[in-house]
């Protein structure tokens, strides 16, 4: 099944808002319908491919003679451009097909992509990977693609394949295209569980994965996707790199990190390694109120230094407490009650005695920093609705309301005033364009020596509500890098937090990551600013720096 095309996952998923919630959006921040519904799939113009015939044929033979594997239909093409954030949907909706791809290739292996690498290299065609298309930083449309020929969406769904279980070393290697849920099955029939569930679980694949350097909802027990990585095979267009060779070494500079996070700019993912684990025999969820969110932050700060620490450890600010977002199942049904202060979510798996023990030290803890034990439905709750928030984020669109998110992250000492800056510089901004907005915000990820910060916006559209969003989200960035903090935490770079990625890394910093650039793709055809500034496929193989 293909997600959505102007929205999020499966259509029969999709419900519209309850009265209740529509009743909120009106009464507190004045959003109202919008009028003309989304066009509908049939009705939007996609122009012709600029593919010649040409470049068509080479792209063919890279996978094995097949003229079904590279296609150029409007729907196919469609379906590919863009990402899922706020804008990206918005212009969907509105019938923007500015980004659609010339061509949608299809590979089945390694040497395939390698084929259609040299491929675009020989006919100065620009490339960008494409997984689930769950990107939400311009991830998926590059910039400077060739004029006359576009780019090519490289789509890895036909490398889903499990390529070996080594239960000895308890690793597991797994093609690019596999998605989330696929690779959790396949694991799951010997016992082994990957632990790694971001909210774009369902539709995310295991290349995304490992290209974004992802975090997924159980961060605090099973870590970030980039802890799990082992090793991985990239393909360039200079040919093959392959890293990890052992779970740790000495062995010079790490090369895994060069393709961790690299988001399709210095190569295409064929297959990663990680580690996996046991499937849990407990999962347990369950909630905890704080008065305040510096005495939330606080406890998790403990759990998170000292221990025993949770599977999942996840704190709501006030405001998302009281609207009920940490329940996405549930929006409004707190503001009924009158909850007060701050929910957090604290999740345990694992055997029953470790997890018993877990929780027994992990109480002591909390309730020693202040919380209150809120029973295990508001967990529970979570735990069923985790999926879901996304869908919400449509029926909110439909709506008439904008509703996006963003994220960062920095050192314990250092939040604060990070998550003071953040939302007043968004409520600033989207006030002053007279639409003032709620703004919700979670600690979504810990660490010994810090914590992420997720940041969700809701308000009335304006008039131009892709360009009222971009204000916002500029003023925001701004604050997180004047506040300390890191760009992104996990949704990556892409094109929309380049220009901030740039500022943060330092002018040495990109000078470095552009040598390895134009040493793994001296063409520049793969996907062209994305990550760092680029310009689309060069005239020459071999520039000059």
């Amino acid at each position: 099944m293909d997600m959505l095309w102007n929205g999020w996952g499966d259509p029969a998923r999709a419900t519209p808002l309850p009265d209740t919630v529509s009743g909120l959006l009106r009464d507190l921040l004045g959003v109202a319908p919008r009028g003309a519904a989304a066009l509908p799939l049939e009705e939007i113009g996609v122009p012709a491919s600029p593919l010649d015939a040409t470049v068509r044929r080479a792209l063919e033979r890279a996978v094995g003679d097949r003229p079904d594997r590279v296609r150029t239909d409007a729907e196919t093409r469609l379906r590919h451009t863009r990402g899922k954030s706020t804008p990206d949907l918005l212009r969907m909706r509105a019938g923007d097909t500015a980004d659609t791809p010339a061509a949608v290739v299809l590979p089945d292996d390694h040497d395939q992509v390698l084929a259609v690498l040299a491929a675009c290299v020989r006919h100065r065609l620009a490339l960008v990977p494409f997984g689930g298309g769950t990107s939400v930083v311009g991830g998926l449309a590059p910039e400077g693609g060739s004029a006359t020929a576009g780019f090519v969406a490289l789509d890895l769904r036909h490398m889903n394949r499990l390529l070996d279980l080594d239960e000895v070393s308890r690793t597991a290697t797994l093609q690019p295209g596999l998605r989330a849920p696929e690779a959790e099955a396949l694991l799951a029939e010997r016992g082994y569980t990957l632990g790694h569930f971001p909210q774009s679980y369902e539709w995310a694949t295991i290349g995304g994965f490992a290209a974004t350097r992802s975090s997924g909802q159980a961060s605090a027990g099973y870590g970030r996707f980039d802890e799990m990585v082992l090793g991985l095979t990239l393909a360039t267009p200079e040919g093959t790199l392959d890293t990890g060779r052992a779970p740790r070494s000495a062995a010079g500079p790490d090369l895994r990190q060069l393709v961790l996070g690299s988001e399709g700019a210095f190569g295409v993912i064929t297959s990663v390694t990680v580690r996996v684990r046991p499937r849990p025999r407990v999962r347990r969820y369950e909630g905890w109120r704080f008065a305040s969110f510096d005495a939330g932050a606080a406890a998790l700060r403990r759990l998170a230094q000292d221990g025993p620490r949770p599977t999942v450890l996840r704190l709501s600010d006030e405001t998302e407490t009281l609207i009920g977002l940490a329940q996405p199942d549930a929006i409004g049904a707190s503001l009924e009650r009158q909850d007060a202060g701050c929910l957090a979510v604290v999740g345990f798996e694992g055997t029953e005695e470790d997890t018993a023990y877990r929780r027994e030290g992990a109480a002591a803890v909390l309730g020693a920093c202040g919380g209150t034990f809120a029973g295990e439905e508001p967990g529970e709750r979570w735990a069923h609705g985790r999926y879901s928030a996304p869908y919400l984020r449509d029926s909110l669109l439909d709506a008439g309301a904008l509703a996006e998110t963003l994220e960062t992250a920095t050192y314990w000492s250092r939040v604060p005033a990070l998550y003071t800056a953040v939302r007043d510089a968004l409520t600033g901004t989207l006030t002053e364009a007279g639409t003032p907005p709620l703004v919700m915000c979670h600690i979504s990820h810990v660490y010994e020596n810090g914590a992420s910060l997720y940041f969700t916006v809701v308000s009335a559209q304006g008039e131009d509500a892709v360009a009222h969003w971009t204000r916002a989200k500029h003023a925001a960035n701004e604050a997180i890098l004047a506040a300390g903090g890191t760009i992104t935490h996990h949704h990556g770079v892409g094109t929309d937090h380049r220009d901030w990625y740039v500022r943060e890394a330092g002018p040495l910093g990109v000078r470095a990551l552009d040598a390895v650039k134009r040493s793994l793709d001296p063409a520049g055809v793969l996907s062209p600013g994305v990550l760092l500034p680029g310009n689309g496929p060069r005239t020459s193989a071999h520039p000059h720096p």
